[in-house]
């Protein structure tokens, strides 16, 4: 049985220009500017056909401390993500560190996972067999890990 599991920064939230350079107001602006980062384009869209081809087996899991955590609530709170997605609200998983991630995804039997950090999928390597790579990177993916450019990919390389 497929599951899938999605970073939060970087994949859903932080916008980035087409270099790759991250919009950096989420976490180093005010509440204002934080709820006002837009969502990565296409997500929202991708992510409600993901949760209905994976029969709602798709869970969020992002590494942060205790307050962007809550900023990370608020923001998905503000933007109306489950709603728009379907995605069930319990669906979300929070870690302090990194490799803490892979405990989530061996709990969860995740499968899937779509992360924009190459030093999270190499935790992930052994446990979950299909991982992607979101978005521009300064060098090459890992061998054994797909790039992602964009959530069109995402959902060409998910929905395939």
């Amino acid at each position: 049985m497929n599951k899938l599991g999605v970073d939060i920064g970087g994949v859903l939230i932080g916008a980035t220009d087409p270099s790759g350079r991250r919009d950096t107001a989420f976490l180093s602006g005010g509440e204002a500017q934080a709820m006002a980062t837009p969502p990565v384009a296409g997500s929202f869209e991708a992510m409600r056909r993901l949760v209905a081809r994976f029969e709602g087996r798709v869970w969020l899991v992002s590494k942060c401390g205790a307050n962007v955590e809550g900023r990370t609530r608020r923001w998905l709170a503000h933007h109306d993500f489950f709603g728009r997605t379907g995605l069930a609200p319990d669906h979300l998983r929070f870690c302090r560190e990194r490799p803490q991630k892979r405990d989530h995804c061996a709990e969860l039997g995740i499968t899937h996972f779509v992360d924009d950090r190459p030093d999270v999928l190499e935790h992930l390597r052994g446990l979950v067999p299909h991982r992607l790579l979101f978005g521009v990177q300064r060098g090459p993916a890992p061998a054994d890990v797909t790039p992602a450019l964009d959530w069109a990919a995402v959902e060409r390389l998910l929905l395939r």
